[in-house]
């Protein structure tokens, strides 16, 4: 899978899937330092995802701030030949300065095996 570099940071495009309504994402930084992956509630809006009454509203902490979010489970996202089923995503505003449209973090990155190599500027998969 390719990374590109925008802002001095690795980017790359998901595919996140949705009560069978699927969107391509672009502009997903790859983060290591982020615990989870968030997602930008502006695009996933296009497959429907907005929040409801019973979702609880919590704040994330990261160099770029806090930021309220909501949790939902995606049928799936998938980055580059990898796939994961009934993923958990955070949904926020997003709003760091410069065009995101998400977070790719450690609990993907991690659940499917994900070598990050920076020469190259590509993400391979351990099998």
């Amino acid at each position: 899978m390719r990374l590109s570099l925008k802002y001095n940071l690795p980017f790359t495009t998901i595919t996140v899937s949705y009560k069978g309504l699927t969107i391509e994402i672009s502009q997903v930084l790859v983060d290591t330092g982020s615990a989870s992956t968030v997602l930008a509630a502006d695009i996933v809006f296009g497959i429907k995802i907005v929040p409801s009454p019973e979702d609880v509203l919590y704040s994330i902490s990261g160099v770029g701030g806090s930021e309220a979010v909501f949790s939902r489970k995606v049928d799936y996202l998938q980055a580059g030949e990898r796939k994961v089923s009934d993923f958990e995503v955070e949904i926020g505003g997003m709003d760091y300065g410069f065009e995101i449209n998400g977070i790719l973090g450690m609990d993907f990155l991690r659940q499917v095996g994900a070598i990050i190599n920076l020469r190259e500027m590509k993400i391979d998969f351990a099998d």
